[in-house]
Protein backbone atom coordinates (compact mmCIF):
# COMPACT_ATOMS: atom_id res chain seq x y z
CA UNK A 1 0.00 0.00 0.00
CA UNK A 2 1.38 3.70 -0.77
CA UNK A 3 0.72 4.76 2.61
CA UNK A 4 2.31 1.90 4.09
CA UNK A 5 5.58 2.24 2.10
CA UNK A 6 5.88 5.88 2.71
CA UNK A 7 5.19 5.31 6.53
CA UNK A 8 8.69 2.52 6.06
CA UNK A 9 10.57 4.74 4.44
CA UNK A 10 10.26 7.22 7.06
CA UNK A 11 10.67 5.31 10.38
CA UNK A 12 13.46 3.22 8.29
CA UNK A 13 15.81 5.45 10.44
CA UNK A 14 14.92 4.49 13.58
CA UNK A 15 17.14 2.29 15.49
CA UNK A 16 15.87 -0.87 17.24
CA UNK A 17 14.38 0.08 20.64
CA UNK A 18 16.71 -3.08 21.58
CA UNK A 19 19.79 -0.78 21.47
CA UNK A 20 18.23 1.58 23.94
CA UNK A 21 16.70 -1.09 26.39
CA UNK A 22 18.83 -2.39 29.82
CA UNK A 23 20.94 -5.16 29.50
CA UNK A 24 17.99 -6.69 30.98
CA UNK A 25 15.96 -6.92 28.06
CA UNK A 26 15.47 -10.38 25.93
CA UNK A 27 16.82 -9.26 22.52
CA UNK A 28 15.10 -12.49 21.08
CA UNK A 29 11.42 -11.46 22.88
CA UNK A 30 11.49 -7.73 22.45
CA UNK A 31 8.69 -6.24 20.88
CA UNK A 32 8.83 -4.44 17.78
CA UNK A 33 6.44 -1.16 19.44
CA UNK A 34 5.03 -0.25 16.14
CA UNK A 35 2.48 -3.37 16.29
CA UNK A 36 2.92 -4.29 20.19
CA UNK A 37 -0.61 -4.13 21.45
CA UNK A 38 -1.26 -3.37 25.66
CA UNK A 39 -1.76 -7.40 25.75
CA UNK A 40 1.66 -8.20 24.37
CA UNK A 41 3.79 -5.89 26.16
CA UNK A 42 1.92 -7.15 29.34
CA UNK A 43 2.72 -10.66 28.33
CA UNK A 44 6.22 -9.64 27.95
CA UNK A 45 6.87 -7.60 30.96
CA UNK A 46 5.38 -10.77 32.81
CA UNK A 47 7.47 -12.79 31.77
CA UNK A 48 10.61 -10.68 32.41
CA UNK A 49 11.75 -10.38 28.59
CA UNK A 50 11.78 -6.85 29.51
CA UNK A 51 10.80 -3.99 32.30
CA UNK A 52 9.50 -0.77 32.07
CA UNK A 53 12.45 0.71 32.25
CA UNK A 54 13.23 -0.77 28.91
CA UNK A 55 9.75 0.13 27.00
CA UNK A 56 10.01 3.70 28.27
CA UNK A 57 13.86 4.27 27.16
CA UNK A 58 13.07 2.93 23.73
CA UNK A 59 10.10 4.95 23.68
CA UNK A 60 12.12 7.83 24.64
CA UNK A 61 14.77 6.79 21.96
CA UNK A 62 12.22 6.47 19.21
CA UNK A 63 10.58 10.05 20.52
CA UNK A 64 14.23 11.85 20.31
CA UNK A 65 14.79 10.00 16.66
CA UNK A 66 11.75 11.03 14.60
CA UNK A 67 10.35 14.21 16.97
CA UNK A 68 12.36 17.02 15.14
CA UNK A 69 10.54 15.60 12.24
CA UNK A 70 7.11 14.82 13.44
CA UNK A 71 6.44 17.27 16.23
CA UNK A 72 4.32 14.95 18.07
CA UNK A 73 5.35 15.69 21.43
CA UNK A 74 5.56 18.79 23.29
CA UNK A 75 7.86 17.41 26.31
CA UNK A 76 8.37 14.20 28.19
CA UNK A 77 8.44 13.21 31.51
CA UNK A 78 11.80 13.85 33.40
CA UNK A 79 10.36 11.56 36.08
CA UNK A 80 9.19 8.71 33.93
CA UNK A 81 11.80 6.76 34.78
CA UNK A 82 11.14 6.63 38.19
CA UNK A 83 7.86 5.41 37.73
CA UNK A 84 9.04 2.60 35.72
CA UNK A 85 11.62 1.70 38.57
CA UNK A 86 9.15 1.36 41.20
CA UNK A 87 6.20 0.22 38.81
CA UNK A 88 9.07 -2.64 37.86
CA UNK A 89 9.60 -3.39 41.91
CA UNK A 90 5.85 -3.92 42.37
CA UNK A 91 6.11 -6.54 39.42
CA UNK A 92 8.62 -8.06 41.21
CA UNK A 93 6.66 -8.41 44.31
CA UNK A 94 4.01 -10.04 42.50
CA UNK A 95 2.24 -6.71 42.95
CA UNK A 96 -0.15 -5.71 39.43
CA UNK A 97 -2.24 -2.42 40.36
CA UNK A 98 -4.61 -2.52 37.05
CA UNK A 99 -4.53 -3.37 33.11
CA UNK A 100 -2.02 -0.75 32.91
CA UNK A 101 0.67 -1.77 35.28
CA UNK A 102 3.94 -0.30 33.57
CA UNK A 103 2.84 0.70 30.31
CA UNK A 104 3.65 3.82 29.31
CA UNK A 105 1.11 6.53 27.30
CA UNK A 106 0.61 9.94 26.61
CA UNK A 107 -1.25 12.56 27.10
CA UNK A 108 -2.57 15.58 25.04
CA UNK A 109 -1.21 18.32 25.91
CA UNK A 110 -4.22 20.38 27.34
CA UNK A 111 -4.95 17.35 30.20
CA UNK A 112 -3.82 18.21 33.43
CA UNK A 113 -0.82 16.26 35.22
CA UNK A 114 0.69 16.84 38.60
CA UNK A 115 3.14 19.15 39.53
CA UNK A 116 5.57 16.56 41.07
CA UNK A 117 6.17 14.90 37.00
CA UNK A 118 7.51 18.38 35.99
CA UNK A 119 5.37 19.02 33.07
CA UNK A 120 3.62 21.85 31.77
CA UNK A 121 -0.08 21.81 30.76
CA UNK A 122 -0.24 24.72 28.64
CA UNK A 123 -2.59 23.35 25.48
CA UNK A 124 0.31 24.24 23.02
CA UNK A 125 -0.03 27.88 24.44
CA UNK A 126 2.90 29.85 25.80
CA UNK A 127 0.56 31.41 28.00
CA UNK A 128 0.04 28.68 30.03
CA UNK A 129 3.75 28.26 30.23
CA UNK A 130 4.66 27.32 33.82
CA UNK A 131 1.34 27.52 34.95
CA UNK A 132 0.39 25.60 38.13
CA UNK A 133 -2.38 23.05 38.46
CA UNK A 134 -3.64 21.53 41.12
CA UNK A 135 -3.39 17.98 40.15
CA UNK A 136 -3.88 15.16 38.27
CA UNK A 137 -6.59 15.60 35.53
CA UNK A 138 -9.42 12.76 36.97
CA UNK A 139 -8.50 10.61 33.13
CA UNK A 140 -4.77 11.03 34.25
CA UNK A 141 -5.34 9.62 37.69
CA UNK A 142 -7.37 7.13 36.34
CA UNK A 143 -4.25 6.21 34.03
CA UNK A 144 -2.14 6.51 37.32
CA UNK A 145 -4.59 4.40 39.19
CA UNK A 146 -4.36 1.49 36.98
CA UNK A 147 -0.74 0.96 36.92
CA UNK A 148 0.40 3.32 33.70
CA UNK A 149 3.41 5.74 33.02
CA UNK A 150 2.50 8.99 32.17
CA UNK A 151 5.15 9.31 29.41
CA UNK A 152 4.73 12.66 27.83
CA UNK A 153 2.63 15.42 26.44
CA UNK A 154 1.65 15.14 22.68
CA UNK A 155 1.25 18.48 20.65
CA UNK A 156 -2.06 19.77 19.50
CA UNK A 157 -3.22 22.86 17.31
CA UNK A 158 -3.04 26.27 18.86
CA UNK A 159 -2.52 29.70 19.30
CA UNK A 160 -1.67 31.47 15.41
CA UNK A 161 -5.20 33.10 15.11
CA UNK A 162 -6.94 36.04 13.53
CA UNK A 163 -5.92 38.08 16.44
CA UNK A 164 -3.01 38.30 15.21
CA UNK A 165 -3.64 39.43 11.79
CA UNK A 166 -5.79 42.45 13.59
CA UNK A 167 -8.91 40.50 12.63
CA UNK A 168 -10.63 40.05 15.46
CA UNK A 169 -13.75 41.66 16.36
CA UNK A 170 -15.50 38.60 18.33
CA UNK A 171 -14.85 36.48 21.02
CA UNK A 172 -14.59 32.90 18.49
CA UNK A 173 -11.34 34.88 16.60
CA UNK A 174 -10.07 34.95 19.95
CA UNK A 175 -10.29 31.49 20.77
CA UNK A 176 -7.44 28.91 20.75
CA UNK A 177 -6.74 25.91 22.90
CA UNK A 178 -7.60 22.61 20.58
CA UNK A 179 -7.79 24.55 17.11
CA UNK A 180 -10.88 25.82 17.78
CA UNK A 181 -11.20 29.13 15.83
CA UNK A 182 -7.06 29.18 14.77
CA UNK A 183 -5.78 29.67 11.23
CA UNK A 184 -3.57 27.83 12.24
CA UNK A 185 -3.03 24.65 10.42
CA UNK A 186 -4.26 21.21 11.77
CA UNK A 187 -1.66 20.36 14.26
CA UNK A 188 0.53 23.90 15.01
CA UNK A 189 0.77 24.89 18.75
CA UNK A 190 3.24 27.79 19.70
CA UNK A 191 4.86 25.73 21.97
CA UNK A 192 5.12 21.77 19.77
CA UNK A 193 5.89 23.71 16.06
CA UNK A 194 4.00 22.12 13.14
CA UNK A 195 2.60 18.16 13.82
CA UNK A 196 3.06 16.00 10.13
CA UNK A 197 1.25 13.31 8.74
CA UNK A 198 3.49 10.21 9.43
CA UNK A 199 2.18 8.32 6.71
CA UNK A 200 3.18 11.03 4.20
CA UNK A 201 6.01 13.84 4.27
CA UNK A 202 4.54 17.20 5.41
CA UNK A 203 0.91 15.47 4.85
CA UNK A 204 -1.85 16.54 7.54
CA UNK A 205 -2.53 15.07 10.40
CA UNK A 206 -5.79 16.83 11.14
CA UNK A 207 -7.57 17.69 13.91
CA UNK A 208 -6.26 18.83 17.39
CA UNK A 209 -5.54 15.21 18.88
CA UNK A 210 -2.87 15.22 15.95
CA UNK A 211 0.36 14.75 18.25
CA UNK A 212 -1.47 12.05 20.29
CA UNK A 213 -2.57 10.09 16.48
CA UNK A 214 1.04 10.46 15.42
CA UNK A 215 1.92 9.07 18.47
CA UNK A 216 0.28 6.22 18.74
CA UNK A 217 0.58 5.39 14.98
CA UNK A 218 4.20 4.87 15.04
CA UNK A 219 4.72 3.27 18.29
CA UNK A 220 5.91 6.57 20.72
CA UNK A 221 3.73 5.21 23.22
CA UNK A 222 1.59 2.30 23.71
CA UNK A 223 -1.36 4.20 23.66
CA UNK A 224 -2.82 8.15 23.51
CA UNK A 225 -5.28 10.28 24.93
CA UNK A 226 -7.11 12.99 22.96
CA UNK A 227 -9.75 15.40 23.29
CA UNK A 228 -12.46 16.10 20.90
CA UNK A 229 -14.75 19.11 21.05
CA UNK A 230 -16.23 18.39 17.25
CA UNK A 231 -13.80 16.43 15.55
CA UNK A 232 -10.37 16.35 17.01
CA UNK A 233 -10.30 12.82 18.06
CA UNK A 234 -12.25 11.17 14.99
CA UNK A 235 -10.12 13.33 12.25
CA UNK A 236 -6.52 12.66 13.18
CA UNK A 237 -7.81 9.00 14.14
CA UNK A 238 -8.63 8.51 10.43
CA UNK A 239 -5.81 10.43 8.86
CA UNK A 240 -3.51 8.63 10.89
CA UNK A 241 -4.85 5.43 10.34
CA UNK A 242 -5.62 4.33 14.24
CA UNK A 243 -8.48 3.80 16.33
CA UNK A 244 -9.46 6.85 18.08
CA UNK A 245 -12.66 6.85 20.26
CA UNK A 246 -15.19 9.95 20.43
CA UNK A 247 -16.61 9.55 23.85
CA UNK A 248 -19.97 10.41 24.47
CA UNK A 249 -19.99 13.69 26.55
CA UNK A 250 -20.40 12.71 30.15
CA UNK A 251 -18.91 9.20 29.81
CA UNK A 252 -15.24 10.48 30.78
CA UNK A 253 -14.24 13.48 32.75
CA UNK A 254 -13.36 16.46 31.76
CA UNK A 255 -12.22 18.01 34.76
CA UNK A 256 -8.15 18.98 34.62
CA UNK A 257 -8.60 19.76 30.89
CA UNK A 258 -8.10 22.62 29.62
CA UNK A 259 -11.88 23.32 27.86
CA UNK A 260 -13.67 24.83 24.97
CA UNK A 261 -17.32 23.68 25.52
CA UNK A 262 -18.29 22.00 28.75
CA UNK A 263 -21.48 20.82 26.12
CA UNK A 264 -19.28 18.97 23.22
CA UNK A 265 -15.49 18.48 25.04
CA UNK A 266 -14.65 14.65 25.74
CA UNK A 267 -11.75 12.61 26.50
CA UNK A 268 -11.34 9.04 24.36
CA UNK A 269 -8.07 7.10 23.60
CA UNK A 270 -6.32 6.98 20.63
CA UNK A 271 -4.43 3.80 19.86
CA UNK A 272 -3.40 1.25 17.17
CA UNK A 273 -6.05 -1.53 17.79
CA UNK A 274 -9.87 -1.48 18.76
CA UNK A 275 -9.07 -3.47 21.92
CA UNK A 276 -6.06 -1.10 23.24
CA UNK A 277 -8.84 1.05 22.72
CA UNK A 278 -11.40 -0.74 24.81
CA UNK A 279 -8.93 -1.27 27.59
CA UNK A 280 -8.09 2.29 27.98
CA UNK A 281 -11.35 3.72 28.00
CA UNK A 282 -12.40 0.95 30.37
CA UNK A 283 -10.00 3.09 32.72
CA UNK A 284 -11.18 6.19 32.64
CA UNK A 285 -14.69 6.23 32.03
CA UNK A 286 -17.00 6.83 34.86
CA UNK A 287 -18.96 9.20 37.52
CA UNK A 288 -16.58 12.16 39.02
CA UNK A 289 -17.70 14.46 41.30
CA UNK A 290 -15.77 17.54 39.39
CA UNK A 291 -17.68 16.80 36.15
CA UNK A 292 -21.39 16.74 37.00
CA UNK A 293 -21.84 15.70 33.17
CA UNK A 294 -20.63 11.95 34.35
CA UNK A 295 -23.73 11.72 36.75
CA UNK A 296 -25.84 10.54 33.79
CA UNK A 297 -22.65 7.21 33.55
CA UNK A 298 -23.96 4.15 35.53
CA UNK A 299 -22.23 3.43 38.95
CA UNK A 300 -19.87 0.45 38.00
CA UNK A 301 -18.10 1.02 34.44
CA UNK A 302 -18.33 -1.81 31.61
CA UNK A 303 -15.54 -3.73 30.53
CA UNK A 304 -15.73 -2.77 27.07
CA UNK A 305 -13.48 -5.52 26.06
CA UNK A 306 -16.89 -7.96 26.80
CA UNK A 307 -18.26 -6.43 24.00
CA UNK A 308 -15.03 -7.43 21.28
CA UNK A 309 -16.96 -10.17 19.84
CA UNK A 310 -16.48 -11.60 16.18
CA UNK A 311 -20.67 -11.43 15.54
CA UNK A 312 -20.35 -7.90 17.67
CA UNK A 313 -22.07 -5.99 14.44
CA UNK A 314 -24.51 -9.06 13.46
CA UNK A 315 -27.96 -7.40 13.46
CA UNK A 316 -26.04 -3.81 13.55
CA UNK A 317 -27.68 -1.18 11.35
CA UNK A 318 -25.01 1.26 9.38
CA UNK A 319 -25.48 4.03 7.77
CA UNK A 320 -23.56 5.88 4.97
CA UNK A 321 -24.29 9.36 4.53
CA UNK A 322 -22.96 10.46 1.19
CA UNK A 323 -24.27 13.72 0.82
CA UNK A 324 -22.67 16.81 2.06
CA UNK A 325 -20.45 14.34 4.54
CA UNK A 326 -18.35 12.82 1.79
CA UNK A 327 -19.35 13.93 -1.89
CA UNK A 328 -20.12 17.05 -2.27
CA UNK A 329 -17.83 18.58 0.81
CA UNK A 330 -14.48 16.45 0.79
CA UNK A 331 -14.83 15.10 -2.50
CA UNK A 332 -13.86 11.59 -3.24
CA UNK A 333 -12.45 9.43 -0.70
CA UNK A 334 -8.80 8.88 -1.02
CA UNK A 335 -9.32 5.65 -0.49
CA UNK A 336 -12.39 4.77 -1.99
CA UNK A 337 -11.35 1.13 -2.39
CA UNK A 338 -10.60 -0.27 1.04
CA UNK A 339 -13.58 2.00 2.09
CA UNK A 340 -15.88 -0.04 -0.45
CA UNK A 341 -13.92 -2.87 1.13
CA UNK A 342 -14.46 -2.41 4.72
CA UNK A 343 -18.10 -1.84 4.42
CA UNK A 344 -18.17 -5.51 2.87
CA UNK A 345 -16.52 -6.71 5.62
CA UNK A 346 -18.69 -5.21 7.98
CA UNK A 347 -21.76 -6.60 5.52
CA UNK A 348 -20.04 -9.93 5.70
CA UNK A 349 -20.18 -9.78 9.46
CA UNK A 350 -23.76 -9.96 10.27
CA UNK A 351 -24.27 -5.65 9.59
CA UNK A 352 -27.40 -4.35 7.48
CA UNK A 353 -26.01 -1.38 5.89
CA UNK A 354 -27.60 1.05 4.10
CA UNK A 355 -26.43 3.02 1.34
CA UNK A 356 -27.01 5.81 0.88
CA UNK A 357 -28.22 6.46 4.19
CA UNK A 358 -28.51 10.60 3.39
CA UNK A 359 -29.99 13.05 5.82
CA UNK A 360 -32.79 15.18 4.30
CA UNK A 361 -31.51 18.47 6.13
CA UNK A 362 -27.85 17.83 5.72
CA UNK A 363 -26.90 20.30 3.57
CA UNK A 364 -28.83 23.29 6.04
CA UNK A 365 -26.47 21.22 9.11
CA UNK A 366 -23.75 22.21 7.06
CA UNK A 367 -25.06 25.56 6.64
CA UNK A 368 -25.99 26.46 10.55
CA UNK A 369 -23.98 28.32 12.46
CA UNK A 370 -25.75 27.46 15.67
CA UNK A 371 -23.02 25.00 17.20
CA UNK A 372 -20.14 27.35 16.44
CA UNK A 373 -22.84 30.45 18.48
CA UNK A 374 -22.54 27.71 21.23
CA UNK A 375 -19.08 26.97 21.39
CA UNK A 376 -17.94 30.40 20.99
CA UNK A 377 -20.00 31.31 24.02
CA UNK A 378 -18.99 28.41 26.09
CA UNK A 379 -15.25 29.11 25.62
CA UNK A 380 -15.55 32.63 26.81
CA UNK A 381 -17.07 31.61 30.33
CA UNK A 382 -14.95 27.90 30.26
CA UNK A 383 -11.75 29.18 29.68
CA UNK A 384 -12.03 31.98 32.64
CA UNK A 385 -13.17 29.05 35.06
CA UNK A 386 -10.13 26.58 34.39
CA UNK A 387 -7.81 29.86 34.80
CA UNK A 388 -9.66 30.14 38.00
CA UNK A 389 -8.74 27.02 39.62
CA UNK A 390 -4.47 26.99 38.85
CA UNK A 391 -2.48 27.53 41.78
CA UNK A 392 -0.15 29.89 39.51
CA UNK A 393 0.07 31.83 36.15
CA UNK A 394 3.25 33.48 35.59
CA UNK A 395 1.68 35.16 32.49
CA UNK A 396 -1.27 36.35 34.52
CA UNK A 397 -3.65 35.29 32.24
CA UNK A 398 -7.43 35.22 33.73
CA UNK A 399 -9.27 35.31 30.79
CA UNK A 400 -9.91 35.60 26.98
CA UNK A 401 -8.81 39.59 27.02
CA UNK A 402 -5.62 37.89 28.57
CA UNK A 403 -4.76 35.29 26.56
CA UNK A 404 -5.25 37.53 23.51
CA UNK A 405 -3.08 40.30 25.00
CA UNK A 406 -0.23 37.54 25.61
CA UNK A 407 -0.44 36.26 22.43
CA UNK A 408 -0.11 39.26 20.91
CA UNK A 409 3.18 40.13 22.98
CA UNK A 410 4.51 36.21 21.68
CA UNK A 411 3.79 36.80 18.64
CA UNK A 412 5.81 40.16 18.92
CA UNK A 413 8.79 39.00 20.52
CA UNK A 414 9.14 36.15 18.20
CA UNK A 415 8.41 33.27 20.30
Amino acid sequence: MHFRSLFTLLVAIIPSALSFSSPRADASTFPDLYEATIADLQAGLDAGHFTSVDLVNAYFARINEVNAELHAVIETSPTALKQAVDLDSQRKQGKKIGPLHGIPILVKDNIATRVEDGMNTTAGSYALLNSVVPGDATTAAKLRKAGAIILGKANLVCCRHKTELNLVSTIHTQSEWAAFGSLAPDGWSGRGGQTTNPYYPKGNPCGSSSGSGVSAAIGLAAATLGTETAGSITCPASRNNVVGVKATVGLTSRNGVVPISQHQDTVGPLTRTVTDAAIVLSVIAGKDSADNYTDAQPDQVPDYTAALKKDALKGARLGVPRTVFIDKTWGPIPAAAAFTDALKTMKDLGAIITDPADIPNAEDILKNDAGNIVLETDLKFDIQHYLSTLKEIPTNVHNIADILQSHRLSHLIGL
